[in-house]
């Protein structure tokens, strides 16, 4: 097993897109927020807000430069290690990929100089437009990639002849019936995710007492997006649930560690904890909850069609690993659910008026959950691509092409050579990540920046008084 060709192919994939996933996940939701933060500088002429723009920046460059390294291997896997599936499916997939490379990188890059560098050279809402096409740019990328994974998942819009698919209609490839939920899960995914790292980043510098003004502004612009982006995570996650139900019912068996088939009609469990047995096709033990599985899926203890489990499928036919997937799946519901409640927690106590920078540094416990939560999305973005793409084996595209004939008959020697060398390189990149960005973030902003001048437009600017709290003992006052 561990010099077989498939499953080190299969490792390396893992590896690659797995580590590349971390940085596209802050830029795409970063971009957002900037482009958030430029507009109430832009509206306000609030000093604070422009200084959030340039210190959250210098963040969103580190990510972006990392997540163009890391996914250039990516591309070149497609053409070494799984080179039958590019010839098989390269009419369609390979279109998509161009487009992601032609229309939304190369439009966020081209505007990213301008956002960055251009502050004192074009007018503000050039700059804020700017701002704006690189956070397109980002996201159009998540929907082309999106669009591209979601095919693999419900391939639609032609037909295989001879082992190759032909397109017969692009726009019904691209609308599959996975791609609309697909895209909106990884976008709120990408956005929530991002707004916790800075939400977390904000609480960081209050409970260490610095610029505790500053922060705990931009801990109330986290917390306005987040009370509508994090319901709206868990609307959507439910919605693709739904889907997997019904399009890829072997998925949900996984997903559920389901061994035995529900008929229609009958009340449907749903499986809390378990621990699932892959060779002898049955659970060690579980935890149920009477009922709860039709209302997740319908609303009601009863589902009107058959939850089918895996025995209902050859095992070669059906997903394995089933434990991986499992609590893959609940870590992902979890923490989702977890950021759902912080985000509720936060908001009564901003009610309370317990949100201001004088008494945010006495809500220790609250900021210690938000440092907590920093992280979090990035397991939950992970966790949701291991049920995604594990969850669908063993076919690389459902139902139609399967993973073992679509790997390069590669020497097993080669594909660990490079294994190996592409995790020593993205060990330095890691290590470099953290470098320079705890020293972004250990430096701070800069407080005195003055405000942008371009030559063609005067601006009117509004300097924020600072109320730091005194922190000297009552008898030195």
């Amino acid at each position: 097993m561990f010099l077989d060709t498939l499953a080190l192919s299969r490792l390396q994939f893992a590896l690659t897109a797995m580590f590349h996933m971390l940085w596209p996940v802050l830029t795409t939701g970063m971009s957002i927020y900037l482009v958030v933060i430029e507009g109430l500088w832009l509206k306000t002429r609030n000093l604070d807000y422009y200084r959030h723009a340039r210190f959250w920046s210098k963040i969103y460059v580190l990510n972006f430069g990392l997540g163009v390294a890391s996914g250039l291997p990516m591309a070149f896997q497609f053409g070494m290690n799984w080179a039958p599936f590019s010839e098989a499916v390269g009419d369609f997939f390979g279109t998509i990929l161009g487009f992601e490379g032609t229309m939304a990188f190369m439009l966020e890059a081209s505007f990213l100089g301008i956002m960055l560098f251009g502050w004192e050279r074009v007018p503000p809402i050039i700059h804020w437009i700017s701002t704006i096409l690189v956070a397109f740019g980002a996201n159009l990328s998540t929907f082309w990639i999106l669009t591209a994974n979601s095919w693999l998942q419900t391939p639609a819009g032609g037909v295989f002849v001879d082992g190759k698919f032909v397109v017969r209609d692009y726009l019904q490839a691209i609308f599959n019936p996975f791609m609309l939920n697909s895209f909106l899960h990884m976008f709120f995914a990408t956005l929530e995710t991002s707004l916790f790292v800075v939400g977390g980043i904000s609480a960081w510098y209050i409970l260490k007492g610095r610029h505790g003004e500053f922060f705990s502004r931009s801990l109330k612009v986290v917390l306005a997006m987040a009370l509508v982006v994090a319901p709206l995570q868990v609307f959507i996650g439910h919605l693709s649930a739904e889907q997997v139900y019904r399009y890829q019912p072997a998925k949900l068996a996984a997903m559920e560690a389901q061994w035995e088939t529900i008929p229609a009609g009958e009340r449907a469990d749903w499986s809390l904890l378990a621990l699932p047995n892959d060779r002898e096709e049955r659970n060690e033990w579980e935890v149920k909850i009477p009922g709860a599985l039709g209302y997740l899926l319908e609303f009601k203890p009863r589902l009107d069609r058959p939850v089918y489990g895996l025995k209902a499928w050859e095992p070669q036919n059906r997903p394995h690993l089933i434990g991986l997937i499992y609590y893959s799946f609940r870590t992902m519901v979890a923490i989702g659910l977890f950021l759902a409640g912080l985000m509720g927690v936060t908001v009564i106590q901003w009610l309370r008026g317990k949100l201001s920078a004088e008494a945010l540094p006495q809500q220790k416990w609250l900021m210690w959950a938000w440092v907590f939560a920093g992280p979090l999305g990035y397991i939950a973005v992970e966790a949701g691509w291991i049920v995604r793409c594990v969850g669908r084996q063993p076919w690389i595209v459902y139902g139609q092409l399967r993973t073992a004939e679509a790997a390069s008959p590669l020497p097993p020697g080669e594909v660990l050579f490079s294994l190996v060398g592409l995790s020593a390189l993205y060990t330095v990149f890691f290590v470099a990540a953290l470098y320079f960005g705890s020293r972004i973030i250990r430096k701070g902003p800069n407080l005195e920046l003055p405000a942008p001048v371009p030559a063609t437009q005067p601006v009117i600017v509004i300097e924020p008084a600072r109320h730091e709290p005194d922190r000297r003992p009552a008898e030195a006052r």
